[in-house]
């Protein structure tokens, strides 16, 4: 819909804004009058009167719209135009390339482009970026202000921008899929409709840019990551490792295609970050068990990821790697380089990582400490469950209830 209005009107930042309002009204109109059989159409044309409202300024344009607006009834049953029915591929394609406009720096773009494309919450956002909520509101508000004063238009970028805007748009579609596939916070470990999405993007991307490894590396990465959701959670909702899943419950259709996509790209060109996550994913999809896992191989990917990227949660991954390939204390050693890193410090998968390799280890004070710990820090309902549960295992049964009150 925010596609839609954008072409139509311009003026991004008023569309979203009257995407934002029409939502409200359905949100306080629909559970008394029911939801219309054509919500699209409802809020396609609710948003359209705010948007008229919001004019007044312009008398000329004001009379025109509000005209236009006053003889078109919010009709339950009102069907969008032919072009703009609701998921349009390539409005919304467009709409991420003018997300992703170099008149905004790359954090703004991907920011902008998870706000306004992938539907996060300010909240989801910032601890996708590893930065406080307050920040991030104020980074997507100036990013708004930058598309409002640049005079950006709804319109696919020419040629010799694309490939330059292409990296911030996988960046965002990336941070979309993980934010799905382990939410962040609330009671799911995981959003079906953001990682549906991210995939369904990232397939249009790959068929509007051709050939291009590292668009086709990031799909091949969310399909086979993706492929073990229907194996992740038990069915009350209980968060099951990888090492534990049963991989007969893996989405095969998607394992097949990623291992096919991550050949090929592998094989096409310049390897990048995102067709060596893919690699990765690969092995892991390969392995019959956790114990059969290559990790070796996994390791040297993950040294050459961090080569290609480095970053520290590239780091966390692969001191579980180290770990799994040459024992607990190489990976322990290995985290005490994060100790001092601002952006993991309070995180809790740095907690969690550290209580694993501890408990393999055979500290089992220290691990059932780390775990407690992590589950202190993290949002997430399905993982604080979890590590509490790790924790009593190890023999802190008593402070299991603590998760019940929160």
């Amino acid at each position: 819909m925010l596609a839609t209005l954008t072409r139509r009107h311009g003026q991004f930042d008023a569309c979203e804004d009257a995407v934002q309002e029409a939502l409200i009204s359905a949100a306080t109109q629909w559970p008394a009058d029911g939801v219309p059989d054509n919500p699209y159409g409802w809020l396609l044309t609710v948003a359209t009167r705010r948007l008229t409202d919001g004019w007044r300024s312009d008398q000329a344009r004001r009379h025109r719209e509000a005209t236009v607006a006053a003889l078109t009834p919010v009709d339950e049953h009102l069907a969008p135009p032919a072009d703009e029915v609701p998921g349009s591929d390539d409005d919304t394609l467009t709409l991420l390339f003018l997300c992703c406009h170099p008149a905004l720096s790359p954090p703004s773009q991907m920011a902008l482009t998870l706000r306004a494309v992938g539907g996060l919450t300010t909240g989801e956002i910032a601890r996708a970026f590893l930065v406080s909520e307050t920040a991030m509101a104020r980074r997507i508000t100036r990013a708004k202000q930058t598309v409002k004063a640049a005079g950006l238009t709804f319109r696919p970028p020419p040629e010799e921008e694309r490939a330059e805007r292409l990296s911030a748009v996988l960046h965002v579609l990336y941070l979309i899929f993980n934010e799905g596939y382990t939410a962040t916070s609330g009671p799911d470990l995981l959003r079906a409709d953001l990682t549906t999405e991210a995939i369904r993007l990232t397939r249009q991307a790959c068929r509007l840019l051709g050939t291009d490894g590292e668009a086709e590396g990031l799909l091949a990465l969310m399909l086979l990551t993706d492929a073990r959701r229907p194996a992740r959670t038990l069915p009350d909702g209980t968060l099951v490792p990888m090492a534990d899943q049963d991989r007969t419950q893996w989405n095969q259709d998607y394992v097949q295609e990623g291992l096919a996509l991550v050949t090929e790209a592998l094989g096409r060109s310049q390897v990048g970050p995102y067709q060596v996550q893919a690699a990765i994913a690969a092995l892991h999809a390969e392995a019959t068990s956790g114990d059969d896992t290559d990790w070796p191989q996994v390791l040297a990917l993950y040294g050459v990821l961090e080569r290609l990227a480095p970053n520290p949660m590239v780091t966390l991954n692969r001191a579980v790697a180290l770990a799994m390939a040459k024992g607990p204390h190489e990976g322990l050693r290995l985290l005490e380089s994060l100790n001092d890193d601002s952006r993991m410090t309070e995180h809790h998968r740095l907690d969690a990582v550290r209580a694993h390799l501890l408990e393999m280890a055979g500290d089992m004070e220290a691990a059932t400490a780390c775990y407690r710990l992590a589950a202190e820090r993290t949002d997430s309902v399905p993982e604080r469950r979890y590590l509490l549960a790790q924790a009593a295992r190890l023999g802190g049964e008593g402070h299991a209830e603590e998760d019940e009150s929160r």
